[in-house]
């Protein structure tokens, strides 16, 4: 069985035993190429509720939770920072991931590393939280300590920068042409290589027509929210404005 189809039953098998035992059940973490897979079951998933959430609203790692009434996802944000802060390296994402890893844990109990200076905010399922405080000590050669903090802490929300780009419609292969500094052949290829997602759900048309609050990730290049477009130019062309995740 491949790994879609895993995935799936893994899905369908949480949503049956929150409807038959009237429980809240909850699949790990999500990459966005998972969300589009579970996207593609919303109809067959019609007889139980279900949401997602990573976090925070900006997160794009998610879980599913099954269930009716409200409860709050069992996640937890750790606060990882640095023992000696003048003696700190500048760490990456990788480095962060990398250490959490090492110590045998799988990427999908892990949500979004969000990296605030010398810090850094991870996201995980909250029943691992006190098994990475114990027992992460550093990240690369830096010394570091980790926390548990508030989830509504705002200081680990990622930045957005506003950003304009001239395209030649609101087509979604113009934006991310636009965005990508590519041609409009060149774009049509990003979405052959399934790397284009609009709130969650892979894009295998180009002909999408761009909505205001629009989430769109290009793999490689970036996440950005649309805002909606501007003024035109004497040509035809329109402004498109942007929140691009920094």
């Amino acid at each position: 069985m491949d790994n879609e189809s895993l995935l799936k039953n893994k899905i369908m098998d949480a949503a049956n035993r929150s409807f038959r035992q009237n429980i809240y059940t909850y699949t790990n973490f999500l990459d966005i190429n998972e969300q589009s897979v579970f996207s593609q079951m919303r109809n067959a998933l019609n007889f139980v509720a279900f949401k997602t959430y990573g976090g925070n609203d900006a997160c794009e790692r998610q879980m599913i939770q099954f269930g009716s009434y409200e409860e709050e996802f069992p996640i937890t944000l750790i606060k990882i920072s640095p023992l000696i802060e003048k003696y700190a390296e500048s760490l990456s994402h990788r480095d962060y991931l990398g250490a959490l890893m090492n110590l045998g844990i799988k990427r999908e109990m892990l949500g979004d590393i969000n990296i605030k200076g010398k810090d850094a905010y991870l996201y995980c399922v909250s029943h691992i939280a006190d098994f990475i405080i114990d027992n992460l000590s550093t990240v690369k050669h830096t010394h570091i300590q980790c926390t548990k903090t508030d989830i509504n802490d705002i200081e680990c929300s990622p930045e957005l920068e506003d950003i304009e780009v001239l395209s030649a419609s609101e087509r979604i292969d113009a934006a991310v042409a636009s965005l990508t500094k590519l041609s409009r052949s060149q774009a049509v290829e990003l979405f052959r290589a399934r790397k284009i997602f609009i709130n969650s759900r892979q894009m295998e048309s180009n002909s999408y027509q761009l909505k205001t609050n629009d989430i769109l990730v290009i793999r490689g290049t970036g996440k950005f929210i649309y805002q909606g477009c501007g003024r035109e130019t004497k040509k035809g062309r329109i402004y498109l404005s942007f929140k691009k995740y920094v």
